[in-house]
């Protein structure tokens, strides 16, 4: 948490749930756990988010409340060195505000929605920490926290809308309620209703996406940020998620849908790690907990979301890393012993066998001195993020509103280069807040002016992005939108230019499989 003064009287704001008295960090005016629905506890475990009852007197908004319950492990991972920590509670329906001032200024709006493979995070990570952006865009920057894995993400019916009230998709729910808080509110913290732009990044990339084309969400978006979004993933419908939700149920030792809603939520984590390990595939990003394609709570395979009705209007910044799959893969030693057999069975798995020696040898050829595990991470890059995420900017590149597009390249130096640029590394430089970052061991070894003046360019295009549409500054080169032509690509490096098609070779290649 950041330095509080003393000195300035602590803001307060009167909302129609009640009055609430944040702090003032930094000479910011800032508010935390400011709940947006009512606790998703007892009875309305799974079930969509309710309005919030409201509260008499003042509420103190100074301090986080709990984060969503998760896996936590002391210490963290070796890359981000752990993505949320404890307090967790299942009353974790909050979102916390930065402001430059809790006036009538009508600012624009920055929501940001975590990531984190649908398992973990939270809106109040430093890391995700609005200090940067509501004081060097004079913006008003939104984090929340909405319910993840088992609780955000599995039903005990699968969400079949029986008579227990449950649905497919609680995370959506959750993250619809805290956009319809802010339209409705956040005038008085500063912020114009009318100028809302919803950016996340892996997972919460999914989400901006899901929400911008959700017929509750229809006007409330102006524009979306997504970054890293893994558009590739294969998303169940209920019948295909169900087998997923009895494995689950029996991992968590409940005999029936009854006995697991009986369970306190650390057994219900405790259940989850399991489904990690009957979920796996060799070759393929983990993902246990999966958005639902219901046809209800979620119309559509997010992916398709920004090109169907009002929400094809909605101004899109779209953007990948080099090496997102070395995140995941990078680091592991059986995946380092990958042999060019096994690599080529796994391609053949999305090609066809007759097709993928050639395509290895395309990937080959793609990154001289690539070995099998190379080969296979720039697969998964491919097929999870770059792809699918370039598919949206074709689509969209002959419209009125063709997307920005861009690259993040620069790799870190941390384990031997063996991560490259990989997935989550472009976040401290879009934050532009190395400092809250120090824990995280990925970041290791970058040269600070290289660093810094990359990050600098980077926060300055995503506040201009928020604030007009149009993400160019005079402190870089000129971006121009993926058109159908050009199809140009802004390319975040240790030196920032634009290229023409920088994604072609992985997007021809894997055209030619769909025979387009």
């Amino acid at each position: 948490m950041a330095h509080t003064e003393n000195r300035t009287p602590p803001p307060v704001v009167d909302l129609p749930a009640g009055r609430l008295r944040g702090a003032i960090e930094d000479g910011l005016s800032v508010f935390r756990a400011v709940p947006y629905a009512a606790p998703p506890v007892g009875d309305l475990r799974w079930r969509p988010a309710r309005p919030h009852p409201g509260w008499s007197g003042t509420r103190d908004a100074s301090a986080d409340g709990p984060s969503a319950p998760q896996m936590y492990v002391e210490g963290g991972d070796p890359v981000l060195g752990g993505h949320g920590s404890p307090p967790f509670d299942e009353d974790c329906l909050t979102l916390n505000v930065w402001t430059p001032a809790a006036d009538d200024a009508r600012r624009p709006v920055l929501v940001w929605i975590h990531g984190g493979g649908f398992v973990s995070g939270s809106g109040s990570l430093p890391g995700y920490g609005g200090e940067t952006f509501a004081r060097d865009g004079d913006l008003v920057f939104v984090g929340i926290n909405y319910r993840i894995g088992p609780l955000g993400y599995l039903p005990p019916e699968g969400g079949d809308g029986d008579e227990s009230g449950e649905v497919a998709n609680p995370w959506l729910s959750d993250q619809l309620a805290a956009l319809h808080w802010v339209k409705e509110n956040i005038a008085s913290f500063g912020g114009d209703p009318d100028h809302i732009t919803v950016a996340g990044q892996s997972g919460g990339a999914v989400s901006t996406a899901a929400l911008a084309g959700h017929p509750q969400a229809a006007g409330l978006i102006r524009r979306v940020i997504l970054q890293s979004p893994p558009f590739g993933l294969d998303l169940p419908d209920p019948d295909a998620y169900r087998e997923r939700t009895e494995a689950y149920r029996e991992l968590a030792g409940a005999k029936t849908a009854q006995e697991l809603r009986a369970l306190a939520w650390p057994a219900l984590i405790g259940a989850a790690g399991g489904l990690f390990a009957r979920t796996m595939r060799w070759g393929y990003w983990p993902t246990p907990f999966l958005p639902v394609v219901d046809g209800e709570t979620l119309e559509r395979h997010p992916a398709q979301a920004l090109l169907h009705g009002a929400a094809a209007g909605i101004d899109v910044m779209i953007g990948w890393t080099r090496e997102e799959a070395n995140f995941g893969f990078g680091l592991d030693e059986g995946y380092a012993a990958a042999t060019r057999e096994e690599v080529t069975d796994r391609i053949a798995e999305t090609f066809g066998a007759e097709a993928a020696p050639e395509v290895y040898a395309a990937y080959e050829t793609a990154r001289p001195g690539a070995g099998p595990a190379g080969v296979l991470t720039d697969l998964i890059t491919d097929e999870l993020f770059r792809v699918p995420s370039v598919g949206l900017a074709e689509a969209r590149a002959g419209s009125q509103h063709p997307v920005w597009a861009y690259q993040f390249d620069l790799p870190t130096p941390a384990y031997e280069g063996r991560l490259g640029a990989a997935h989550c590394l472009e976040l401290p430089f879009v934050f532009d807040n190395f400092e809250q970052w120090s824990h995280a061991p990925f970041l290791a070894g970058l040269a600070p002016a290289v660093r810094d003046g990359l990050a600098r360019t980077m926060h300055r295009a995503w506040i201009a992005f928020v604030r007009t549409g149009d993400p160019n500054h005079p402190g870089m080169p000129q971006w121009q939108p993926y058109g159908a032509q050009t199809r140009t690509t802004m390319r975040f490096d240790s030196v920032v230019t634009a290229f023409d098609d920088l994604a072609g070779p992985s997007r021809r290649l894997h055209e030619a499989r769909r025979g387009q």
